[in-house]
């Protein structure tokens, strides 16, 4: 699948008890999921790419907005550059990523293709 540079990529949720929340979008929904170890699952049929972590608790900034970038480097300094403060860095099979704090304390992600 091709992605989009800059855009609004993928949504992340978190779960206490992820089976519960696949059964709730499930059903709700009819969203399907791909399990990635014990702890993840990606879902389709949203509308946007997504995932859920399960074993942490849901609240208030614990979804996760993700933006895909082409050239991740020059993605972080343009988020540094317009003021933006990272928060963290780390890859996972199939890419990498990292998270950052906008001016107004909005968190929010960024990642890339492994390559």
């Amino acid at each position: 699948m091709s992605r989009k540079n800059n855009v609004i990529d993928y949504v992340e949720f978190a779960a206490a008890d992820i089976a519960a929340f696949k059964r709730f979008y499930a059903g709700a929904f009819g969203w399907t999921f791909q399990d990635w170890g014990p702890d993840y699952a990606s879902f389709e049929g949203a509308g946007i790419d997504g995932g859920v972590r399960g074993g942490e608790a849901a609240k208030n900034g614990s979804t996760v907005i993700i933006l895909y970038a082409d050239d991740l480097d020059a993605a972080e300094k343009a988020v540094v550059g317009a003021g933006g403060a990272v928060t963290a860095r780390h890859e996972f099979p199939g890419g990498k990523r990292f998270h950052f704090r906008d001016t107004t304390d909005n968190e929010l992600a960024v990642w890339t293709k492994a390559e």
